[in-house]
């Protein structure tokens, strides 16, 4: 058993740093598992010596952010807990400086910083990875700070307008309306990075452009960050459009889940065919992101793994004529 001790200049500051109710705090035992109390200006910290030297480094970290900044959200707690495990050290750590002032986007896992790291590295990267692992958030990041440093001169952020479960003709609203939704997530994240009236005049200034993937046809694109996002949506010959839009001084991030495809049954997806297809070419990265990759809530990870593993009844299913009829059992067979 090994025990730390770091000092706290206030309580007020003690309340910031553990959060409302406690809950960067519970974050730091649940992840690391030591005890942490406070009492006399002082945090204590016990626990196996390895996690106690973990924890000592994420509190320190979160000081010295809280003192920078005034506050502390979820994120950032779970990006020092990231960077601790990882045995990086504050000055290792990546950061992505965006133009949100004060605001710093770091990789909080050891997939996210692959992917981060391969998009510093090459021309064209696939990211695929389940819901919650920050593809689409990390690429927008990268596409800001590329933008802001003049490494590129516009940022065309894509989409699959795909129908998933209701038909596109049924929304209210013009054609613009109607694909608003499809584009929504990558505005969210956009958003972020940006303030509001930012990415307003950068939109009239056609330096941010949010489009379907259909109206990519026929263009070439120089010196653009473009995003593909949910790019398992995308058809084996949308993916080829896109991909040969590609200009000089060009960069693409193409991003999806290729267990989550809403395209017709029997339809190949453009995103797998593309990652058989493409292996190997230099300039062009793959980075696969798992579930222990998801910083969203806690239960994304359960929610995803309970996903991957068909429950009893639907195996007797698939064991099935394929008709989704449950196999027959013979007279005096107990079910099990």
């Amino acid at each position: 058993m090994t025990e730390r001790t770091i000092s706290v200049v206030d309580a007020r500051s003690l309340l910031r740093l553990f959060g409302p109710r406690d809950k960067h705090l519970r974050a730091i035992r649940q992840a690391l598992g030591v005890r942490i109390s406070a009492r006399d200006g002082q945090i204590r910290i016990s626990g196996d010596a390895q996690a106690v030297d973990q924890a000592t480094q994420v509190l320190e970290h979160l000081q010295q952010e809280l003192h920078r900044t005034g506050k502390l959200s979820a994120e950032q707690v779970a990006g020092a807990i990231a960077q601790a495990g990882s045995g990086e050290s504050a000055e290792q750590a990546i950061e992505i400086s965006v133009m949100q002032p004060g605001r710093i986007v770091r990789p909080m896992t050891p997939g996210q910083r692959r992917f981060v790291e391969a998009v510093r590295k090459h021309d064209i990267v696939f990211c695929v990875g389940p819901a919650g692992t920050g593809k689409t958030y990390l690429a927008v990041a990268m596409a800001v700070t590329s933008l802001k440093n003049s490494l590129v001169r516009k940022i065309v952020l894509v989409r699959p307008a795909v129908e998933a479960g209701e038909s596109l003709g049924y929304l209210p609203g013009d054609m613009h309306a109607k694909i608003n939704p499809y584009l929504r997530p990558l505005l969210d994240a956009l958003r972020e990075m940006m303030d509001y009236d930012q990415i307003r005049r950068y939109m009239d200034q056609d330096l941010i452009e949010v489009i379907p993937l259909a109206y990519m046809r026929g263009r070439t694109l120089n010196e653009a960050f473009i995003i593909l996002d949910e790019a398992q949506n995308a058809t084996v010959s949308q993916m080829k459009m896109f991909l040969t839009r590609m200009g000089r001084g060009a960069k693409m991030v193409i991003s999806g889940d290729v267990t989550q495809t809403d395209l017709p049954s029997g339809r190949l997806s453009g995103l797998r065919d593309a990652l058989d297809r493409l292996q190997g070419i230099p300039g062009i990265a793959q980075v696969r992101m798992h579930a222990e990759d998801i910083v969203r809530n806690p239960l994304v990870n359960q929610i995803v793994k309970a996903y991957e593993t068909p429950p009893e009844s639907q195996e007797r299913v698939n064991a099935s004529d394929g008709r989704g009829v449950p196999e027959q059992r013979g007279k005096g067979q107990e079910a099990t």
